[in-house]
């Protein structure tokens, strides 16, 4: 294992339990099973879902194996993590769609080969009641209620329904099946993480290690990105997309973003900060680096440099995109809201009208500022959505 591989591991790494896990891991004699579980609750994954998945490809390089466990059974539970009400219950059609798309994400990134891709419903579709039961008895509902969210809930009256204590049991018993070394998930996730350990325990089983990672902020800086608030960059966006994005970050992340989404040593990650704390490195110049580096990662290194060029030439020099995508319209009268959310450029009507109110929606070079805008459109018109997303107009009838 190199010394890099080495770096990027620990510096990943926000907690570990034991505290002596990384060391561990990294100086074992043999390929350890380690294990990362993902409900299918959304089709698409984004940088945030990219550092923990950075690290379990490191883990990797360094000789070890991956267990990525799709949970399409618990995902129909809906893991309450960090939710203030019960989450609505997916359809299994839902969830096996949502699995699909996030084989084809997660292998932009994991080693195919060292990887087993193992569903919980394998095991959880065909455990008896009795077991269940059984499995119930392994944890009182004093300590369930310990945890934050449902703690929270009770207090605040709440309705927490009796499901909802079943999903860390089932995703923790999962550990148990797997026979897992090793579990790893973000820092919002070690209630589930440590359920992990104590089932394996109580099964008279090693108990798992368990890696915590830290919750990278969206392109806002502040909350955690999330397709949700229109803060993330999503692992299928377009290279010109993505570039765009990151270039719109403010400029405190861009340490955080080259600390846990670049293999950049640790050497060059101290010097950065330094010079651009000094003023020596300008931020645009660093975040073109990076911008540059991600797409490089998720698409080519020919399409990073291409989408470094076409921002320069678009967002510097003014110019128009040579592609754009079809912002289809069924017909000449719309409203501006409805086609953007539909066609996903804007994530809701909300964010529609916090757009317009900053002055960040043109068609054709005219800013927009009625929420309720609609005129007979044309093909070839060209809508302009924030400072870097461009669409043109296509009328189908």
């Amino acid at each position: 294992m190199s010394d890099l591989i080495g770096q990027c591991i620990r510096r990943t790494v926000a907690e570990a339990i034991p505290a002596t896990a990384v060391d561990e891991i990294l100086n074992s004699s043999k390929p350890l099973l380690i294990k990362f579980g993902a409900d299918p609750s959304a089709a698409d994954l984004h940088l945030g879902h990219a550092v923990v998945l950075n690290l379990l490809r490191r883990f990797q390089d360094a000789g070890h194996r991956v267990q990525f466990l799709i949970g399409d059974f618990t995902a129909m539970i809906g893991d309450p993590t960090g939710k203030s009400e019960t989450r609505p219950i997916l359809t299994r059609e839902q969830i096996l769609q949502n699995a699909a798309t996030y084989q084809r994400q997660v292998f932009k990134i994991l080693n195919p080969e060292r990887t087993d891709v193992v569903f919980n419903s394998t095991w959880l579709d065909v455990l008896p009641s009795r077991e269940l039961v059984q499995l119930s008895a392994k944890y009182t509902v004093a300590r369930m209620l310990e945890r934050d969210d449902f703690d929270k809930r009770f207090k605040g009256n709440v309705p927490i329904s009796l499901h909802e204590f079943l999903y860390p049991l089932l995703q923790g018993y999962d550990s148990v099946v797997l026979n897992s070394d090793v579990e790893v998930g973000g820092t919002d996730q070690k209630f589930n993480l440590l359920m992990g350990r104590h089932l394996q325990k109580e099964w008279d089983a090693s108990p798992q290690r368990v890696i915590m990672t830290p919750i990278l902020e969206g392109l806002d800086g502040v909350q955690k990105m999330s397709k949700s608030l229109g803060n993330h960059v999503g692992l299928l966006d377009s290279a010109s997309d993505m570039f765009g994005k990151i270039m719109s970050m403010p400029d405190s992340l861009i340490p955080r973003y080259y600390t846990f989404l670049t293999d950049a040593s640790d050497d060059f990650i101290t010097s950065l900060t330094r010079d651009l704390v000094a003023g020596v490195t300008h931020p645009k110049t660093a975040k073109e680096d990076l911008a540059e580096r991600i797409v490089s990662r998720f698409h080519s290194s020919e399409a990073g440099a291409a989408a470094r060029l076409e921002f320069n030439r678009v967002f510097s020099g003014g110019e128009l995109p040579d592609e754009m995508p079809d912002l289809v319209i069924p017909g000449p009268e719309n409203r501006l809201a409805d086609l953007l959310v539909s066609a996903g450029a804007v994530v809701s009507k909300k964010e529609y009208s916090r757009l317009v109110n900053q002055g960040a929606i043109s068609v054709d070079n005219v800013i927009i500022s009625d929420p309720f805008y609609g005129l007979p459109f044309q093909s070839g018109m060209v809508i302009r959505v924030g400072k870097r997303r461009f669409y043109k107009t296509l009328i189908v009838s």
